[in-house]
């Protein structure tokens, strides 16, 4: 039968056509294999990047394909989870907006902010959602404390957060979303992390579906971090190491 299900960040995993139970024995002396690394120097089509993930976790599934992250940028666009509400759309003809399968609602992509498509095949790492997602929060966290950010999660809000609240004031700012779905154990999408985008884009949308006043979009460059994605690659690079295991650096064709 098959399996598929997803999750966002809030720690809870939405079965769809699941019969098996989704938190399996762990493996706690598996070693995993390097895992290929392949960074995009240009912007990817959202579509055509979305059909190229979905075309390797269908090879990885069949065991022909290895594990893989892949870190792009895409063109400025709006995906619409599983969830997402007509309304949360504010300005629908400012952007493409594309419909996903990933789990959650409205977000955005564009020039300045890296995307890592994640396809892990957790049959050989450890069939549990909800400690995937925990790891994928700690990824985002480890990387930022490369730049002395301190990113935190909050229980019921989907993503990595920073609280920048001062005398008087109240305000937590999202600085990484994360978007999953799993088939027969193969995870894809993944987290985007926002380090120069134009934040006036995330206008069009209420990102994520919150609106709580006090609550708002930020970046590693409106912290005060002027840093290249080169650096932010090297960061996420050293943090996926210490969470998940080795990579290899893999050329594209």
């Amino acid at each position: 039968m098959k399996r598929e299900f997803w999750a966002n960040a809030n720690y809870s995993p939405i079965p769809l056509t699941m019969t098996d139970p989704m938190i399996a024995h762990a493996r706690p002396n598996w070693h995993p294999d390097p895992v290929d690394w392949v960074v995009e120097r240009g912007p990817v089509d959202y579509d055509n990047a979305i059909a190229a993930m979905e075309s390797h976790v269908d090879a990885m599934i069949r065991g022909k394909a290895d594990e893989r992250v892949w870190l792009l940028e895409h063109p400025p666009l709006y995906t619409a989870g599983t969830t997402a509400k007509p309304q949360d759309l504010r300005d629908p003809g400012r952007f493409p907006v594309h419909p996903t399968k990933r789990g959650g609602q409205y977000t955005y992509h564009g020039p300045g902010q890296r995307v890592a498509y994640v396809m892990l095949d957790l049959k050989k790492r450890r069939q549990d959602v909800r400690a995937y997602v925990n790891d994928l929060e700690s990824w985002i966290i480890g990387t930022l404390d490369t730049f002395g950010v301190r990113g935190e999660i909050r229980p019921g809000r989907v993503g990595v957060w920073v609280d920048r609240s001062g005398p008087g004031r109240v305000r937590e700012d999202k600085i990484a979303a994360i978007g999953v779905r799993i088939r027969r154990w193969v995870t894809f999408h993944g987290i985007a992390l926002n380090v120069e985008p134009d934040l006036d884009h995330f206008t069009g949308i209420t990102p994520c579906g919150i609106a709580e006043p006090g609550l708002g979009v930020t970046s590693l460059v409106d912290l005060g971090r002027p840093i290249t994605m080169d650096d932010v690659d090297n960061a996420l690079e050293d943090s996926f190491n210490a969470v998940f295991g080795p990579i290899r650096h893999h050329r594209q064709d």
